[in-house]
């Protein structure tokens, strides 16, 4: 038996597929929706893929099942608790599937939702009784353990959940033999939980040591602490999970219907009956110029998570790239469910060759700048700006640009009003990725006197400690 791991980095997601030499049979766990490497490394192996397995229904993307059943023939397993649309194989606690030397056995972990499953492998040629590793899913992280309160499962309440997480903590999990190898489905950065460690792969003892979550406390100090300051969750996450368990279209064949050029003239047509402008180039060459009305998400960042952010999935999205660029764009939406790409601006910005007044540039500001603007020290500049703060509520409180406003990101479309109606506004974020989505987002919505803070508020606070103090 082998274990290999893929982690997915802009989703923070780890899925895998485990073969048996003797068999020449490979099983797929939580995979993501293209599937190109599962097939690539099975065929080059010599494997067939015969199992695809969901530890649940995934909230933050859209899980590879459908496209591994109809591309590899593979029969799909799932928790005993699932209900979905599609044929499935329904597992309960000690149910297992066996190849070759392979033993891969379920045990019910529900917590972060109702169906949620663990999956125990063992290597049979070493041992029939010790586990060489178990899959968490969401359940147990490194680090953390599955938060109970997304919502995802329509019925059942985060204390609900969070009472069935601590039995699957603490009656299964951590009995365990501490050796064995833990495999969850996402690592840090993923808004499934709140602490989750760089390390994408630990052991159980080394969990019973380090892991806040597993420590030895009542299940009412248990539940309080898991469920306490988790990050917001996106929007999209109650649509993925609910398209999980659907009988869905194809990866592959929803990007054959959206990956088509499209002329200047038909975007603005779309645009015109409520379709959405995603600029996925990189924020400095869409502030240098941009179609006026689209929102930045560069590719170089979280893009698939900040774009079911800010995006949605009910209204056609004409996508902006660097010309080549346009079907990693559009595959990494069909990653969380977004198949409602409508097309791509043929040509680029090029397009706007010929139509210069529909382009519009954004201003940029470095943070020394800044500070002499709002100390007073550049009259030449006009009013005092605004200073706009689109990071967390948390990040805010840790440390901020005095007399700055806080909206995160995520509500910036909901509390415009409470932006002051002129003057200039300077949006800074951590780094300088969200901010520019943040500057594009109040240019649509037709602010003109927007800046952004080159660097963001790391660039703030290196400059601020940096200056000397005046006499």
């Amino acid at each position: 038996m082998k274990i290999q791991q893929y982690y997915l980095a802009c989703l923070s997601h780890a899925s895998y597929m485990v073969t048996d030499e003797k068999t020449k049979t490979a099983a797929v766990i939580d995979p993501q929706r293209d599937i190109d490497q599962y097939l690539a490394d099975a065929k080059a192996g010599g494997f067939t893929i015969k199992y695809v397995f969901l530890t649940h229904f995934h909230a933050d993307f859209i899980s590879g099942h459908i496209e591994l059943r109809d591309q590899a023939g593979a029969a799909i397993h799932l928790g005993s608790r699932a209900q979905a649309e599609f044929e499935c194989v329904q597992m309960k606690d000690g149910d297992a599937v066996v190849f070759g030397d392979t033993k891969l056995a379920v045990l019910e972990t529900p917590g972060h939702t109702p169906e949620g499953i663990s999956i125990l492998a063992y290597d049979l040629a070493a041992s029939g009784t010790e586990p060489v590793a178990v899959f968490t899913g969401d359940t147990l992280f490194i680090g953390d353990v599955g938060r109970p309160d997304l919502l995802a499962s329509i019925g059942v309440t985060a204390d609900e959940l969070a009472d069935m997480l601590y039995d699957s903590i603490t009656n299964k999990l951590v009995k365990l033999p501490d050796a064995t190898l833990v495999y969850p489905a996402h690592g840090a950065g993923s808004l499934c939980g709140k602490a989750l460690s760089k390390e994408t792969v630990s052991t159980i003892g080394e969990q019973k040591k380090f892991n806040y979550a597993l420590q030895p406390m009542s299940r009412e100090a248990f539940k309080s602490i898991v469920t306490a300051d988790q990050p917001e969750a996106p929007d999209y996450f109650v649509h993925d999970a609910i398209l999980n368990r659907k009988e869905r279209t194809a990866l592959h064949d929803t990007l054959e219907q959206s990956l088509k050029p499209l002329p200047i003239e038909e975007v603005l047509a779309v645009v015109a009956t409520g379709g959405q402008l995603l600029d996925v180039r990189d924020a400095i060459d869409f502030e240098g110029e941009h179609l006026r009305g689209a929102i930045n998400i560069p590719l170089s960042g979280k893009y698939a998570t900040w774009a079911g952010s800010m995006l949605t999935h009910s209204e056609p999205i004409i996508v902006i790239a660097e010309e080549g660029g346009e079907e990693e764009a559009v595959m990494r939406l069909g990653r969380i469910g977004f198949d409602n790409v409508a097309g791509y601006l043929a040509g680029g910005m090029r397009a706007l060759e010929k139509r210069p007044e529909l382009a519009e540039g954004t201003e940029r500001i470095t943070a020394p700048a800044l500070a002499e603007w709002l100390a007073g020290d550049r009259p030449d500049a006009g009013a005092k700006p605004t200073v706009l703060d689109v990071r967390s509520e948390a990040e805010y409180a840790a440390g901020h640009v005095p007399g700055s406003i806080n909206i995160p990101l995520p509500r910036l479309d909901e509390r415009f009003a409470e932006l002051p109606a002129a003057g200039p506004l300077v949006v800074h974020c951590e780094g300088g990725y969200r901010s520019a989505i943040g500057v594009s987002l109040l240019q649509k919505l037709g602010r003109r006197d927007v800046f952004d803070l080159v660097g963001g508020y790391k660039a703030w606070h290196a400059t601020h400690a940096a200056m000397p103090a005046k006499a």
